[in-house]
C-alpha cells in the first residue's frame, strides 16, 4: 500500500498542501457520484411522469441515459475489480439484475435499481472518505510558513524547511507551526486540535508545544525538536492510514464470504429460471421474473456495507479524541478485553520523582537549607537531584546567592559539596550515616519507606538537618481511569520493577486490583502470557523500550503518546495525551462499534431472508424488491455513520 508519507517523500511535497489537495479531490468525487445518482433519479422520474406523451424511442433513450449516468461509476468499479481478481462481486450482480430487468421489459424498475444502487454507493464513498477528511481538516490548521529567528533577524520560511534546533517565533493568537520546546515566553496553549481538551494549558520555558496548537495570549520563542514529517500530526496521519488498510476479522470474513455468496446466488438464479416451471407448473415468464427478482433481493449489498463504514467512523472518532488505532482489528478486539496490565513508571505515574515531605530540625533555617540543597543538586543530572532542585525553586520565590565548591557525585549514594566553608553531604541513610539517620528521623524514615517513598538526608558537617521524602507521583487521571475500568468489569494488574513496598503503595493509591513487584523486563512477557491463560483477552499499557515485548504479547498493546519510539511502533493503539481515561472511552467506542456491526448484519440478513421468502411466495414485485434491498443498504451505512459523532 502506498501511503501519503510515501507520496510526500517521492514528490517532495508539502504535507499540508498535499492533504488539502487530496481532501479537495475526495470532496469532488463525492459530489460527482451524488450528482450522477440524483440526475439519474430525476431522469427516471421525468420519464415515468411523461410516459404517455413520449415516443417509444425517446422513452428508451431517456432510460438508457439514466442507466449510463447512474450506473457508470459502479459498473466500472465492478468490471475492473472482476478483471483484477478474476472473481465476481456485488457490483456485477447489480449489472446482471439491471440487464435482466430490461430483458423482460421492466425498464423503469431496472433504472430505479441502478439509481438507488448509485445513491448508496455515493453514500458509502462519503463514509469511506470521512476519516481521511477529518485528519485532512486537522492538517489544514497547521501553518505552511514559520517565522525563523536567524542571527537576530526574523525570516519567513516554509515549515517543510525547518530543521531540529531551529528557533522560531510564535506571536499571540498564531498557530504553532512545528513541534518544539519553549525557550522564552509563556502563553495559554489551546491544544484541542490534538488532544480534544477544550481547556487551554499554561506553558512556559521548558514545556513542549505541538504543531497545529494555538498560542492564545503570549509570544513564544520555540526551539524545534522534531522534523515536520515526524510531528504529532504526522503520527496521526500514518496511524490512521495504517488503521484504514488493516481490516478487522469481521471485514475479512465478509470479503471472503462475498465472492462465494455471489456465485451461489447466480447458480440459484440460473436454476430458478426453469425449476419452478418444471416442479410447480409456473409459467416460464413467471419463473424468469422471479429469478430476476431473486437476483436483486439476494445481493449482499447491505451485508457488505455493514462493517467498513462503521469501522472507519470509529477510527476517525477516536483519532479526533487523541486515541489512535492501528487497525480495525484492534478496535474490534478492545471491547473483548477482560483484564489490563499496566506498567507503573510513566504509565500510572508521571515518570519523575517529586518531593512530597520535608522534615527539618527544630532550630534549622529552612529557607537557607532548602536553597543550599537546591543549589548543590542543580549541578547533578540524577532524577532525584532534579526533583530536589525543582522543590527548592518551587518553595523559594527569592533564593539567596549560593556558591557551591568541590561538588562530587558518588553514584548510587549521593553527593558532597562545600558551601560557606561547611561540608554538605546529601544522600541515602547509609551515605550520611545509618545510625545518625535513624536517630534523626525517629522512625519517620521507615514510615515513609512503607509509603513507597525514597528518603534523602542532608547533613552539614556532622549534623543531619533535614530529611526529604520523594515519590514518583500517580497521574491525576490514573485513579479515575482505574475506577472506570473496574466498573466496566476489567481486572487491573500493575507490573513494576520496583520493590514490594513501593509497588504496594502505588497500587493502593491508584486502586489497582493486583500488582506484581520486582518484575524484570523479560518477566513482563511471561506475566502477560500467564494473564492471557487466565483472562483470555488481555490489554497491556506501557511507555518504555522494556515494555515493547509485553505490548506485542498482549491481545491489544496500548502505548502512551510520550513513550519511546519502540513502544509506539509495537503498540496496537496510542494514547496521544497520556490520559488513561481515554482507554475506557475507547472501550466504550469499541463496544458501540461491535454493537452497530451486529445490528447491521442481523438487519441486512433479515431483510434478505424476508425478501427472498416473499418472492418465492409470489408476493413481491420487482419495484418493491429494489426499494427493500437498496433501502436496507442505505440504512446500514447511515447507521454506521452515527459513530462519527
Amino acid at each position: 500500500m502506498t501511503t501519503q508519507t510515501d507520496v510526500l517523500k517521492k514528490e517532495n511535497r508539502n504535507p499540508v498542501q498535499y492533504l488539502q489537495e487530496n481532501n479537495y479531490f475526495m470532496k469532488v468525487r463525492d459530489h460527482i457520484e451524488l450528482i450522477a445518482a440524483l440526475v439519474s433519479g430525476t431522469l427516471i422520474l421525468l420519464t415515468w411522469a411523461m410516459e404517455n406523451t413520449l415516443s417509444q424511442p425517446m422513452w428508451v433513450i431517456l432510460h438508457l441515459i439514466a442507466f449510463t449516468i447512474g450506473g457508470y461509476a459502479k459498473a466500472k468499479e465492478g468490471i475492473t475489480e472482476t478483471i483484477r481478481t478474476k472473481q465476481l462481486n456485488v457490483e456485477m450482480l447489480m449489472i446482471f439484475a439491471a440487464i435482466g430487468s430490461v430483458a423482460i421489459g421492466y425498464w423503469t424498475e431496472g433504472a430505479i435499481l441502478i439509481f438507488i444502487f448509485a445513491l448508496s454507493g455515493a453514500l458509502e464513498t462519503y463514509s469511506m472518505n470521512k476519516s481521511n477528511q477529518a485528519i485532512s481538516s486537522l492538517m489544514e490548521m497547521q501553518p505552511e510558513e514559520a517565522l525563523l529567528l536567524e542571527n537576530g533577524a526574523e525570516k519567513t520560511v516554509p515549515v517543510s524547511s525547518l530543521a531540529i534546533d531551529d528557533v522560531i517565533l510564535v506571536r499571540a493568537g498564531e498557530r504553532i507551526p512545528a513541534d518544539g520546546v519553549i525557550v522564552k515566553g509563556s502563553s495559554a496553549i489551546d491544544e484541542s486540535t490534538i488532544s480534544g481538551e477544550s481547556m487551554p494549558l499554561s506553558k512556559d520555558g521548558g514545556n513542549d508545544v505541538y504543531a497545529g496548537t494555538v498560542a492564545l495570549d503570549g509570544t513564544l520563542t520555540v526551539a524545534i525538536t522534531k522534523r515536520p514529517t515526524e510531528t504529532v500530526f504526522q503520527k496521526i496521519i500514518n496511524m490512521v492510514q495504517s488503521a484504514q488498510a488493516e481490516k478487522s476479522p469481521s471485514q475479512l470474513f465478509i470479503e471472503r464470504f462475498e465472492s462465494t455468496y455471489v456465485y451461489g446466488v447466480l447458480t440459484t438464479v440460473a436454476i430458478m429460471f426453469f425449476l419452478p416451471t418444471l416442479l410447480f407448473d409456473w409459467p416460464l415468464s413467471e419463473s424468469i421474473y422471479r429469478a430476476l427478482v431473486l437476483l436483486v433481493v439476494a445481493s449482499p449489498c447491505a451485508l457488505v456495507a455493514s462493517i467498513t463504514p462503521v469501522t472507519l467512523s470509529a477510527i476517525s472518532n477516536a483519532a479526533r479524541k487523541g486515541v489512535l488505532f492501528k487497525g480495525g482489528i484492534h478496535v474490534e478486539n478492545l471491547s473483548h478485553v477482560n483484564a489490563i496490565a499496566l506498567d507503573k513508571t510513566g504509565t500510572l505515574t508521571n515518570g519523575r520523582p517529586e518531593v512530597t515531605n520535608a522534615y527539618f530540625t527544630e532550630v534549622a533555617d529552612e529557607a537557607y537549607i532548602t536553597a543550599v540543597v537546591g543549589a548543590i543538586e542543580s549541578e547533578s543530572t540524577h532524577p532525584l537531584a532534579e526533583a530536589l532542585t525543582a522543590h527548592s525553586d518551587k518553595q523559594l520565590s527569592e533564593k539567596p546567592s549560593i556558591d557551591v565548591h568541590e561538588m562530587k557525585t558518588l553514584s548510587g549514594r549521593g553527593v558532597t559539596a562545600v558551601v560557606d566553608g561547611k561540608k554538605w553531604v546529601i544522600g541515602n541513610p547509609d551515605f550520611v550515616g545509618k545510625s545518625e539517620a535513624d536517630t534523626f528521623s525517629n522512625g519517620i524514615a521507615a514510615e515513609l519507606a512503607k509509603e513507597g517513598k525514597t528518603v534523602i538526608f542532608a547533613k552539614v558537617n556532622d549534623t543531619i538537618v533535614v530529611v526529604f521524602a520523594l515519590k514518583d507521583t500517580v497521574r491525576k487521571s490514573t485513579k479515575k481511569a482505574i475506577s472506570k475500568l473496574k466498573k466496566a468489569g476489567i481486572h487491573t494488574v500493575m507490573m513494576t520493577g520496583d520493590h514490594e513496598l513501593t509497588a504496594k503503595a502505588v497500587a493502593e493509591e491508584a486502586g489497582i486490583d493486583h500488582y506484581i513487584a520486582n518484575c524484570l523486563p523479560q518477566e513482563k512477557v511471561e506475566h502477560v502470557k500467564s494473564l492471557r491463560e487466565t483472562y483470555t483477552n488481555i490489554a497491556m499499557v506501557g511507555d518504555g523500550i522494556n515494555d515493547a515485548p509485553a505490548l506485542a504479547s498482549a491481545n491489544v498493546g496500548i502505548a502512551m503518546g510520550e513513550g519511546t519510539g519502540v513502544a509506539l511502533e509495537t503498540a496496537d493503539m496510542v494514547l496521544m495525551k497520556n490520559n488513561l481515561e481515554r482507554i475506557t472511552n475507547a472501550v466504550n467506542l469499541s463496544s458501540r462499534m461491535n454493537r452497530i456491526v451486529k445490528q447491521n448484519i442481523i438487519f441486512s440478513l433479515s431483510v434478505i431472508a424476508v425478501l427472498i421468502l416473499t418472492n418465492y411466495l409470489q408476493m413481491l414485485d420487482l419495484p418493491l424488491g429494489v426499494i427493500g434491498h437498496e433501502g436496507s443498504t442505505i440504512l446500514v451505512i447511515l447507521n454506521g455513520l452515527r459513530l462519527l459523532k
